[in-house]
């Protein structure tokens, strides 16, 4: 059955291909035409393509000559043709899906045929890469054909001005980093003005390396942060506390769902030493939650591995790039609980003013499209997620990478020696090695091993980051030595020195398995490129985590009967077997998480989707009276069914609480009095007595504002907007944190917070208008409003902060 499907599959890519290869076929027949024209000529394409697109064509139509021009201009300006297999692979990102294309294949110059085909709208086009190196390499490298062939392009980075940043998003192309699209998108939702936004509506997107962005940083909700006072005191109490706990004594540790709990025993000691009766009581809420964060913080969260410390600060790894996540900071108080751990000072926790997911801001385009060397093992969720399928790109030469078969050791100490081993066998012959650990600790504890050899290398892990591009340039010179973490210099070619390509080319050694097979597959990617030669091999032990949490008991049981000593591999294809079911496992863990994750965002989403769409139709318009008043007539009927209920009885009706809320909210002392209001019998009565009494009011209020009215009405829409809805995020992530416990009463969590969530948001409406109608009539403006400059910030200090693992975590930029 399995081998049906994969022919199923493997066909059904192979169909793909042909088809492109016909549309490949008509760029090709343009390119002897277009060699005849001047570079003028050439450039006016542009402007004829654009003219053809504003009386209708559409760009899919367009793209045999728009591809064929770019490849021309790629020719004169880059010195670089673009090979028939890129041009598949533009096809496949302009149709809105995800082109495979293995490394070393050019997918750089492949993101400029969609990009200048769909700028041609006007409407902008964004490229993302994984960071800011990247990012200005391709706006100056990329940016040169398209300049040249009459578009903008702009660059998006940290640090920009806001002039810069609206110039930026201006452009025809923009290049930048997700995390900075993400947070402009988030900044602009908080924007007074619609002239204190940056971003144009989202169009059309192409993510570079679209696997790290949109799979392994799915749960990496961006979110923009104020500071919230908070005593450090119990951090440092919890610290004390859980560093004197013993493992399954007073706590238990399940490693593969990397949670912590107290025994009895544990609970018990900790009753004495914060002297409380029951730790599980409500009110013990806060010291439970902060023995937990700290037990994590000693437990399951491991310095060199998770996080580094330097200085005076806490900065997290990034588990599958291996680079530093400056400024991210852990939730749920797990990063101060880190930092007492690690002695440092103890940095405030935060109050969420605006969040995204990166999967909802992705959604959030038009058209969305992305690249990878490592994508068909995740289609399931690219297709499921995002709507996007995965096209694999045959290579433009034949691959001659030699990937060897795995071999493994009984334990670490066996098999770093025989890593070692083979790096001197190789050095010596001068052929370059490149090596990926799994953590910053692993690679310098090779690295000394290497020093003890006498063997030159170099180290590439987070904490020399800054010479990322330096190190990776260098690793296929003859002789070289590399150690790296999973960063591995991602998106920067290893182009091989003189005479290696008679050595064998790079050869790289994987010290462990990833839980992801597309890590792996990455870290064998970085040799074999365009033809060169190379290989791969992975050297693994039993004590590594994947096979220690996951893999079979039986590869084991097999060693010890053979009686194989540490430093004996076996290599053998039920070991091969056993890993790949264990990645698998994890695989699937993963996806169904980010599955949960988005869920319960998707909750969030579609409230967030009505505000910022209400936020920026204010923020658009001139006149916001409609708004006004629409708010007006709907809480007069509100308060009308609150105090004057159908089902009760006049005689029964609270006269006396509708007055109170009528003189402290909307009208003036001594308009209506209660003998006005006891006239009435029925409730349509005191409704339209009400809805009239408003309007005079309203228009009392617009006299005395004069030409200011607009202008004030418009400026508290856009507080009372802002500050209900922070408060309601806030209140939301409080209910998430808790409603995992409905389950022990056989309630689906995920529903529970679907009705409680859209009771609180209705309840947030009402807010708004409440407040809204209250700062109207109740403000004391004097004789006419003139509104100042409106302040970006209104007050608010605030952090932009992105967060990852689960909500764990945090980016203070």
């Amino acid at each position: 059955m399995l081998g049906l499907l994969k022919k199923i599959v493997g066909d059904s890519n192979e169909r793909e291909i042909k088809k492109l290869s016909k549309l490949v076929q008509r760029i090709n027949l343009l390119e002897p035409d277009l060699e005849k024209l001047s570079d003028d000529q050439l450039r006016g394409k542009t402007f004829e393509f654009k003219e053809r697109f504003t009386r209708g064509e559409s760009l899919d139509d367009m793209l045999p000559e728009a591809f064929a021009v770019v490849r021309e201009a790629g020719k004169r300006v880059l010195g670089k043709r673009h090979y028939d297999v890129q041009l598949m692979g533009g096809i496949v990102l302009h149709q809105g899906r995800i082109a495979e294309m293995r490394t070393g294949e050019g997918k750089t110059l492949v993101a400029t045929l969609p990009s200048y085909l769909n700028a041609l709208s006007g409407q902008g086009v964004h490229v993302i890469t994984v960071n800011d190196y990247l990012a200005r390499r391709d706006a100056e490298e990329m940016g040169q054909l398209h300049r040249f062939l009459g578009l903008e392009v702009g660059l998006n980075i940290n640090g920009l001005s806001h002039g810069q940043k609206q110039g930026a998003y201006a452009a025809d192309i923009t290049y930048g980093t997700n995390n900075e699209f993400g947070f402009d998108f988030l900044r602009d939702n908080m924007a007074l003005s619609a002239d204190q936004m940056v971003q144009r509506p989202l169009n059309y997107c192409i993510i570079d390396e679209v696997d790290s962005i949109l799979i392994d940083e799915a749960r990496t909700p961006l979110i923009i942060s104020g500071q919230a006072e908070k005593s450090t005191e119990l951090y440092f109490r919890a610290n004390i506390f859980v560093a004197g706990l013993r493992n399954e004594v007073d706590y238990t540790h399940d490693e593969k769902a990397k949670s912590v709990i107290l025994t009895e025993t544990g609970s018990k000691k900790a009753e004495k030493y914060f002297r409380i009766t029951n730790l599980f009581d409500p009110e013990n809420v806060l010291v439970n939650h902060h023995i937990t964060q700290a037990m994590k913080a000693h437990v399951t969260m491991h310095r060199d591995k998770d996080y580094v410390v330097q200085g005076d600060e806490i900065i997290i790894v990034d588990e599958f790039t291996g680079r530093l996540m400056q400024g991210r900071r852990y939730s749920e108080g797990l990063h101060q609980a880190i930092e007492a751990k690690e002695g440092v000072r103890i940095q405030n926790e935060s109050k969420t003013l605006a969040t995204i997911t990166l999967q909802n801001y992705f959604r959030g385009y038009n058209k969305l499209s992305g690249m990878t060397g490592t994508a068909k093992t995740e289609e399931e969720e690219f297709r499921s997620i995002y709507g996007m399928d995965v096209t694999t790109i045959p290579t433009n030469r034949p691959n001659l990478r030699d990937d060897k078969s795995d071999v493994i050791y009984k334990n670490i100490r066996g098999k770093f020696n025989a890593v070692v081993a083979e790096i001197v066998e190789r050095h010596e012959k001068g052929q370059p090695v490149l090596v990926g650990t799994t953590s910053i600790e692993k690679s310098e504890y090779l690295s000394n091993l290497l020093k003890q050899s006498g063997i030159s290398h170099q180290v590439l892990n987070a904490k020399q980051h800054e010479r990322e591009a330096e190190i990776v340039s260098l690793a296929g010179q003859r002789g070289a030595v590399t150690i790296a973490t999973n960063m591995a210099g991602r998106g920067t070619d290893i182009v091989l020195g003189e005479g290696v390509e008679g050595l064998g080319g790079l050869h790289i050694i994987g010290t462990e398995r990833h839980e992801s097979r597309r890590i792996d597959n990455q870290l064998r990617g970085r040799a074999g490129r365009q033809g060169d030669p190379g290989s791969t091999q992975f050297f693994l032990s039993l004590e590594d985590d994947l096979m220690r949490l996951f893999g079979s008991e039986n590869i084991m049981n097999i060693m010890e009967k053979l009686g194989l000593e540490e430093d004996q591999p076996i290599q053998a294809g039920i070991v091969s077997k056993a890993i790949e079911s264990a990645q698998k496992k994890v695989e699937g863990n993963n996806f169904d998480i980010r599955k949960h994750v988005l869920k319960y965002d998707d909750v969030m989403n579609q409230q967030r989707v009505v505000m910022y769409k209400q936020r920026r139709e204010i923020l658009d318009s001139a006149d916001c009276s409609h708004v006004v008043q629409d708010m007006l007539n709907q809480l007069i009927d509100s308060i009308v069914d609150t105090y004057c209920a159908k089902d009760i009885v006049p005689e029964d009706w609270d006269l006396q609480g509708l007055h109170e809320y009528l003189e402290g909210r909307i009208v003036r002392e001594g308009v209506i009095t209660m003998e006005d209001l006891q006239k009435f019998a029925t409730q349509e009565e005191i409704s339209e007595l009400l809805h009239e009494l408003s309007d005079k009011e309203y228009a009392v209020r617009e006299q005395l504002l004069g030409d200011g009215m607009r202008e004030y009405e418009k400026v508290i829409l856009l507080r009372a907007v802002d500050t209900k809805w922070i408060d309601h995020i806030d209140a939301m992530d409080q209910l998430r944190q808790g409603i995992h416990l409905r389950a022990y009463g056989q309630r689906d969590p995920l529903m529970d917070y679907k009705f409680e969530g859209f009771d609180m948001f209705e309840q947030m409406i009402h807010n708004i208008r409440e407040e809204v109608v209250t700062y109207l009539f109740k403000s004391n403006v004097g004789g006419s409003y003139q509104a100042a400059p409106a302040d970006p910030k209104m007050g608010l200090q605030m952090v932009e902060i992105g967060t990852s693992e689960d909500g764990q975590g945090k980016r203070n930029k």
